[in-house]
């Protein structure tokens, strides 16, 4: 059977084929001068005899060309021979075996340029190293980088660091742990139990200054760190800082909190960074707390900026820097800085923020994070306790006088230990360096008193006696609870109907609002028309009352001031008013029930509605609650 010839192609079609071959062939040179470089294609080709052929309009001519280029390595001194010519139906094949040299030409070139940048960076650094080697060679042998100034500088620091004072009494008196602090047993157990679980909490404690915020967090830490359950590591940090002295910089170009970055040109980075135009970002105390706990006082004070950016950190658990000097491509970055700045620095932590202020006067973002804890204030018996148990600590003896008498001029805890740590500065110098054990009697605390001209912080207020138009409401002052000395005077007016009331301004509108609720009230319960009368309503002290909660002392001094009714002393009140007569829920109640326990009250009416915030009652304090004002009148007037 006799073989079939293939079709054969009309001229046409041989043209489109050739003009396509030429397209590849002069694409295979650009590669090839791309490779080489002009000059060195051109030298090339001389010594393989293919210049003239890459000239040629023949294409086998120039096919040949690119397969000498491609496949020969011309020697020094040797010339290329002459090569068989190519016919056409050769010129695909041979197209194809140019490509694939050509690309095994490039990727050579590319690993060999690759690994001469390695080889050259090896170089720099060491010769670098070198350098450096050289430098701290040539200073040792010229007597090294220290100066005769800088070398008693040096001597000098060294000579401090051997000079020791008595540690201060703080420290030295400070509870070692949590079964030692005083009167805060339900806030420790309330804080201990946020800390000391798989998944600790964010917390904010609140109360007044001196009481132990700041050791119980401590401890709380310590003992959670013994609990395995806790993600708390033993060596989990505890990183305290006071927020009053923590700023927001608009430039963020210092941020003690938060870290910052020091830019080469403005802050000045590392010098090595400095030198090559590199950013360096300092870490701050949100990542030195990594793994532990963060501790704010007073985090009432930090800026809404700053506790916006914080809040940040705790939802992300990391800090992110930013620099426009930082170039990811730079080859001299160091991998910490590469890192810091495309992952962040990692900041998981727990915050416990203390605050002396009111919980309305924290942002309402972090307090959504946090749970919350109040401390309460320190009764006189919890002030007693404090100074015995200092006292020991400190190894000195106490006169049975002075726990009771410092107990009469602080409610604070740390100022408490003050005043005994100044009492015990007072009876060594009476002793003038007599061996012996050191007694402290009621002169030298005395004398510290005197000296520092101290008043009793709650003077005794309670009487046995009675008077007319005087009584006693209760308030709180950062979570202190005091009294409110509140005194009437009636008179019978010049015309019927045409009585004044007078109120002193300074005691605040929500007073004077009071005072007005307390003439309906007399009106509605007692039939009495302060028209009738001139009435003169007073807040002794002057002192500004922040809130209603005395509207019913207002109306019972009021009462007592125009039906000549004595009042009993050793009865305070707390309670809004309203104008038909109901005693109204009003806060603080703890703080109040102490601070009338301090200053010796017997009984405290408080709202009917406060009566599940009572809680402890401090011991000989009778607690009354009252729906209405008529509920109240009997435990107050004596007939």
């Amino acid at each position: 059977m006799r073989r079939g010839r293939a079709p054969r192609q009309s001229l046409p079609q041989k043209l489109r084929g050739s003009e396509h071959l030429k397209r590849q062939v002069q694409a295979l040179y650009g590669v090839l001068s791309t490779l080489y470089g002009s000059e060195e294609l051109g030298v090339r080709a001389d010594q393989l005899q293919a210049a003239a052929l890459m000239r040629s309009r023949r294409l086998a001519d120039r096919v040949l060309a690119l397969q000498r280029l491609v496949k020969s390595d011309p020697l020094p001194g040797r010339e290329a021979g002459p090569a068989a010519p190519i016919a056409p139906r050769e010129i695909p094949e041979i197209l194809e075996e140019v490509r694939e040299r050509l690309a095994d030409l490039i990727a050579r070139k590319n690993v060999t340029a690759d690994v001469n940048r390695r080889v050259q960076e090896r170089l720099e650094e060491r010769q670098a190293a070198f350098m450096q080697e050289m430098r701290l060679e040539v200073l040792r042998e010229a007597g090294g980088v220290e100066t005769p100034q800088s070398e008693r500088q040096l001597a000098e620091l060294e000579r401090l660091e051997h000079v020791r004072v008595a540690r201060p009494v703080l420290e030295q008196v400070r509870p070692r742990t949590l079964r030692q602090v005083v009167g805060q047993e339900r806030a420790v157990r309330a804080l201990v139990s946020k800390l000391a679980v798989p998944f600790p909490q964010h917390v904010i404690l609140y109360g007044p200054p001196g009481v132990g915020k700041t050791t119980v967090a401590r401890l709380a830490l310590e003992q959670a760190k013994r609990v395995r359950s806790t993600p708390f590591g033993p060596d989990a940090p505890f990183v305290e800082v006071d927020g009053s002295a923590l700023r927001w910089d608009a430039r963020d170009a210092t941020s003690p909190l938060l870290g910052s970055v020091h830019d080469p040109i403005y802050q000045g980075s590392r010098r090595d960074l400095a030198d090559s135009g590199i950013p360096e970002p300092k870490l701050g105390l949100v990542t030195r707390a990594h793994g532990g706990v963060l501790f704010i006082d007073e985090i009432g004070e930090l800026e809404p900026v700053l506790q916006a950016k914080l809040l940040k950190v705790l939802e992300d658990r990391r800090v992110h820097f930013e620099s426009s000097y930082y170039d990811p491509n730079d080859p001299a970055l160091p991998a910490y800085i590469r890192r810091l700045f495309e992952k962040g620095a990692p900041a998981d932590f727990v915050l416990i923020g203390a605050t002396t202020r009111e919980p309305e006067e924290i942002s309402p973002m972090i307090r959504s994070r946090c749970a919350e804890i109040y401390f309460g204030s320190l009764s006189p018996d919890h002030i007693r306790t404090i100074v015995r148990a200092a006292a020991r600590r400190l190894g000195v003896e106490l006169s049975r006088q002075i726990p009771e008498l410092i107990s009469e001029y602080t409610v604070e805890g740390r100022k408490a230990v003050n005043l005994l740590a100044d009492a015990y500065g007072m009876a060594l110098h009476r002793r003038r360096g007599r061996r012996g054990q050191v007694r402290l009697l009621r002169q030298d605390l005395q004398e510290v008193i005197l000296v520092s001209r101290l008043a009793p912080s709650v003077p005794p207020r309670a009487q046995e006696r009675t008077e007319i138009g005087r009584a006693f409401a209760l308030g709180v002052s950062h979570y202190v609870g005091s009294l409110i000395e509140i005194e009437a005077a009636a008179f019978p007016a010049a015309r019927k109907g045409q009585g004044a009331i007078r109120f002193n301004e300074t005691a605040g509108t929500m007073a004077k609002d009071s005072v007005f609720n307390a003439a309906s009230v007399l009106r509605q319960i007692a039939a009495i028309d302060v028209s009738n009368y001139d009435l003169h309503v007073n807040v002794i002290g002057g002192g500004l009352i922040d809130g209603p909660s005395a509207g019913l002392a207002v109306v019972v001094a009021m009462m007592s001031a125009i039906q000549r009714r004595p009042l009993r002393q050793d009865v305070a009140m707390t309670g809004e008013v309203s104008i038909q007569g109901k005693v109204r829920q009003i806060g603080g109640v703890p703080e109040k029930l102490y601070g009338a326990r301090q200053a010796g009250m017997r009984k405290v009416i408080i709202p009917a509605e406060n009566a599940s915030d009572v809680g402890e009652v401090p011991r000989g304090l009778e607690v009354i609650r009252a729906s209405t004002v008529d509920d109240v009148l009997g435990h107050l007037f004596t007939r």
